[in-house]
Formats: structure tokens, C-alpha cells, sequence
């Protein structure tokens, strides 16, 4: 049979009839395999991946990042140093202020008539101290005329008691010329310490300033009256942004050192990046930083690590955790580590936006 016959004739082959394709019909044609293409495979995708694993080698443990980070900016509350009314606000929320500008008054009214009784005081302590000269004037007098008393009983004395010696006066008469004498010098004393008591009221302050002492406590009393005066008007300290003015509303009573609002300071911002502890071996100030943003997709700022905190979180915290205990866990700490930006940033920093922070810790020298 010619089917099982492996040796064919093929002479036969100029019998048979070729049908061709109708016109048009596409023939199907073996497309012929790229001879370099498994190679090149071969060779690329395992330097490809020594590519890679030599990357991560040389890489591993150079960096260490934290998502633990937010943005950090000095905010400064004002309070107000004397109590009253507002009857002024200057600050609204969100608004910039420069350091000095006006942010609310409280009634200056009470403190006003403050100053003026202040004032009215000097004048009566000046007054007061006039009545004193004039009184210490009149006690000098009273010191001459007792020691002018003096001698004249004392005169009568002497005379008395040489009589009494040649026996022509009587005891009763030598008795009363010695009270006599006694006596001036009782009014003697009592006219000294009436000076010295007008010349202590009339003398100086403590300062040496000249002014008397009654006269220096009233200026004091209204040099107090005036600053409180001056700081009914409460101007900012520092330049920034407003915050928290909610509490601020004209009419309402302003309490003495309770924060009325906020300044969120126009000072560069930092990042405080809490790191694990298990981080910080080779981590040290001054090593490069770089920081990204959840607000802002695609924004990095470069940093440096500034300084790293002297304590845990949880050591800082309200209610510290408590670890001498049976049932103690050890729990991972993290420790703030202050990251300084080095480049401006074309998008505002928000004081608590969240960040990521990488450090490279093979770089400086711990």
C-alpha cells in the first residue's frame, strides 16, 4: 500500500492535480522565531536582579524613615495682664499681624480714675509732708525753749541748795527746784524725739533720691495705675497668624492671665519625627533629612536632624505608664527628633500637617 510504503514514487507527483486558493484568500505563512531574543534573556534578567540585590545591599540600613511625623511651629498664647470688659477687638482668626499691632482693649475707664486717685495721692502725701516740715520746725522750738527751762531750773537749783547749805530754805522749797529741773529735762527729751519723728517723715526714700518717703510711695502707686492703664490695649507679641479667636467677643469679660488668643509664629517650622528606639543607634544631629508630605503629593523639602529629644513620649505624658507591675509588657518606645528644614517650601507648613521623614544614618559622625 503506497500510505504505508515510507518509499514513494514521486514521479507519481506530476499526476496529481494542485488546487489553488480562491483569489483574495490569505495563506497563512510560519513566522520565524528571533534567534537573539532568548539569549539576550538570559544574560539580562539575572544581572537584572544581582542589579537589584546589590542595590538593597549596599543600601540596607542606610535609611530610617518614619510616618510618625507632623509639622511644628512656635505658638505663642496672649493673656491679658489687668482684668476688664472688651470693648475692642482688633484680631480675627486666621488674620496675619505684625509684632506690635493692637489685637483687642479693655475698658481703659477704671483705670483711668485709678491713675487720677494716684495723682491726687502725691498731692496729699506732698501736702502731708509740708504739715511735718512745719511740725519739725516747731519741735526745734520746743528743744530751745526746754533747754532754756533747763538751765533756768537749773539755776533755781543750784541757788536752793546753797541756801539749804547755810540753813536759810526749807526742804519742801530744794524739793521743787529739783522736780523743776527734772522736769525741763523731760520736756527737753519729749521735744527731741518729736523732731527726730518729723525729720524721719520728711527724709528721703530708700533710693536717695531726695523725694520723701510719704511722696515716693504715692508716685509708686501711680506708676502701677498708669501701666495698668497702658496695658488695657494688648498688642502682639510676636508676628504670625491669628488662631483661636473664638474667645474673643466685645462685652466680655477678660479674666487676668487666661489666654484669650493665639499667634501661630511666623518663625520657620520643623518637623518633630518620632522615631522608634530601635532606630537611634546610628542616628545623630546633623545627619541629612528628607521630607515629604500627606497634603502635598510630590513635594520634598531636604533637612538635617536638629537635635534628639531627652526623653521618651510616654515620659512626658499625662498619665506615664506605669511598668513596675506583674503584668509588664514591653512596649517599642519612640523619642521626638527635631528635624530642621533647609529649603523653603513653595506650599504653606501647617503646624500638625502629617509628614514622612527618611534620615540618612550612615552619614556624619556619631
Amino acid at each position: 500500500m503506497a500510505d504505508a510504503d515510507p518509499k514513494i514514487d514521486r514521479g507519481a507527483a506530476a499526476d496529481t492535480v494542485v488546487i489553488s486558493p480562491p483569489p483574495g484568500t490569505m495563506i497563512e505563512t510560519p513566522v520565524k522565531r528571533r534567534a537573539w531574543l532568548r539569549p539576550l534573556l538570559m544574560v539580562s534578567v539575572p544581572l537584572l536582579l544581582i542589579a537589584i540585590a546589590g542595590y538593597f545591599w549596599l543600601t540596607a540600613g542606610r535609611f530610617v524613615s518614619t510616618d510618625n511625623a507632623y509639622i511644628q511651629q512656635d505658638k505663642v498664647s496672649v493673656s491679658s495682664d489687668v482684668g476688664g470688659r472688651i470693648v475692642q477687638i482688633n484680631a480675627r482668626e486666621n488674620q496675619p499681624v505684625k509684632a506690635g499691632d493692637l489685637l483687642f482693649q479693655i475698658d481703659p475707664d477704671p483705670y483711668r480714675i485709678a491713675l487720677a486717685q494716684a495723682n491726687a495721692a502725691i498731692a496729699t502725701a506732698r501736702v502731708q509732708v509740708s504739715t511735718l516740715a512745719t511740725d519739725s520746725g516747731g519741735a526745734a522750738a520746743d528743744i530751745s525753749s526746754a533747754k532754756a527751762d533747763i538751765a533756768l531750773a537749773q539755776a533755781t537749783y543750784d541757788r536752793q541748795a546753797a541756801l539749804m547749805k547755810q540753813g536759810f530754805t526749807t526742804r519742801a522749797s530744794f524739793d521743787a527746784a529739783a522736780q523743776q529741773v527734772a522736769a525741763a529735762k523731760a520736756r527737753l527729751a519729749t521735744a527731741n524725739a518729736s523732731a527726730a519723728k518729723a525729720r524721719t517723715q520728711v527724709g528721703s526714700g530708700t533710693d536717695g533720691s531726695g523725694v520723701p518717703a510719704a511722696v515716693q510711695a504715692a508716685m509708686v502707686q501711680r506708676d502701677k495705675a498708669a501701666l495698668d492703664l497702658r496695658r488695657t490695649s494688648v498688642y502682639a507679641p510676636v508676628s504670625g497668624t491669628i488662631s483661636q479667636s473664638d474667645r474673643l467677643q466685645v462685652g466680655q469679660m477678660m479674666i487676668v492671665g487666661l489666654p484669650a488668643v493665639s499667634i501661630v509664629s511666623n518663625h520657620p517650622a520643623w518637623i518633630e519625627a518620632n522615631f522608634k528606639e530601635t532606630e537611634l543607634n546610628k542616628m545623630c544631629v546633623g545627619q541629612p533629612a528628607e521630607v515629604e508630605f500627606d497634603a502635598y503629593n510630590g513635594l520634598k523639602l531636604k533637612g538635617h536632624v536638629q537635635s534628639i529629644g531627652a526623653g521618651t513620649g510616654s515620659e512626658f505624658s499625662v498619665l506615664p505608664a506605669q511598668n513596675a507591675t506583674g503584668n509588664w509588657v514591653k512596649v517599642t518606645q519612640r523619642v521626638p527628633v527635631r528635624i530642621a528644614i533647609d529649603q523653603p517650601s513653595k506650599r504653606p507648613l501647617i503646624a500638625g500637617l502629617s509628614a514622612n521623614v527618611t534620615v540618612d544614618v550612615r552619614s556624619g559622625h556619631c
